[in-house]
């Protein structure tokens, strides 16, 4: 098994623009390396939340937490940001990061069925102790709403002839079967790529709510900001960096008052958030030590003093 290098790392780091006495939350912990910077960045009345779904990566968390008292675990995805920062009577927060998508530990156990390069179970579940498998979706979803997830998700162009294969196919068990239907569906391939990719892509997608509990944090982030504290979203793919990219755009865009208005609040015309510098990208040098960091992109954002 690979070990797991943190994409971006020093400029996530840098871009949190550390307080050595305030809080931070790491909200895909992966296997901490991404903890670890921010740590050695706090004194210590420093003190770092970290979120993860996956078995595996918490009990890495809770490792660093048994030695480390500054470090708090959430098993959980982080759909529930603001609630699980209430039960720990955390009332703002001075940062916060999300490194999304699968960790390289996770790619590389073939067991976790994330892969078609391995011969394993469609499993796909980040937390594979709960929910449905891929393969348990896969073979009791009607051919239009596989041929929708396939689409959407993955952005994969032969997504009806994929769906339907599947379906005459069923069951599909394991990663081969549904890497050989995508192969056998697809017949202009994209140079290389794999064709299991984008329908790999979309299931996994799918499968862990990832897009929708994105969609579900970022709102939740602004309101646990502390005027100054910085929000830092890395994306893999697409979808995830069109979703951050929109959200932040539109939070901070100052919005238009009511034509009544006449006594205008300079609070009330600024926008919560503001653009920290242009999109960040891995340099050559890291995509050739780390292929997985080449469609990395990292943006950033202020919270300001303005009203939600």
């Amino acid at each position: 098994m690979s070990e797991h290098i943190s994409v971006l790392l020093d400029e996530a780091i840098d871009a949190l623009n550390i307080r050595p006495d305030g809080v931070y939350v790491d909200g895909t912990f992966g296997r901490g390396g991404h903890s670890r910077a921010i740590l050695a960045k706090l004194n210590d009345n420093g003190r770092l939340i970290v979120f993860d779904k996956d078995p595996q990566a918490i009990a890495t968390a809770n490792e660093l937490a048994a030695k480390d008292k500054r470090v708090s675990v959430i098993h959980s995805g982080f759909q529930d940001f603001q609630a699980a920062l209430n039960r720990l009577e955390i009332k703002e927060i001075d940062g916060v990061l999300f490194d999304l998508g699968l960790s390289s530990p996770q790619l590389d156990n073939a067991d976790r069925g994330f892969s078609f390069r391995y011969d394993a179970p469609l499993d796909m579940r980040m937390n594979n102790a709960t929910g449905q498998t891929a393969a348990e979706w896969l073979n009791t979803a009607d051919e239009q709403e596989i041929a929708q997830v396939i689409r959407d998700f993955g952005e994969e162009k032969f997504y009806k002839r994929i769906a339907a294969m599947i379906v005459a196919r069923r069951p599909v068990r394991t990663t081969v079967d549904l890497a050989n239907i995508c192969r056998a569906a697809i017949t202009k391939h994209e140079k290389g790529q794999h064709p299991a990719t984008r329908t790999f892509q979309g299931v996994r997608i799918f499968i862990n709510g990832e897009l929708t509990e994105l969609s579900a944090v970022l709102p939740q982030v602004v309101g646990c900001l502390k005027t100054g504290g910085r929000l830092a979203v890395i994306a893999f793919h697409s979808l995830e960096d069109r979703i951050v990219k929109q959200f932040i755009k539109q939070q901070s865009t100052v919005k238009p008052l009511p034509k009544w208005v006449i006594e205008k609040d300079d609070a009330l015309e600024k926008p919560p958030l503001k653009i920290v510098g242009k999109a960040i990208r891995p340099l050559d040098a890291e995509v050739q030590n780390n292929p997985r960091a080449r469609s990395a992109v990292l943006r950033v954002a202020e919270r300001t003093d303005g009203k939600l």
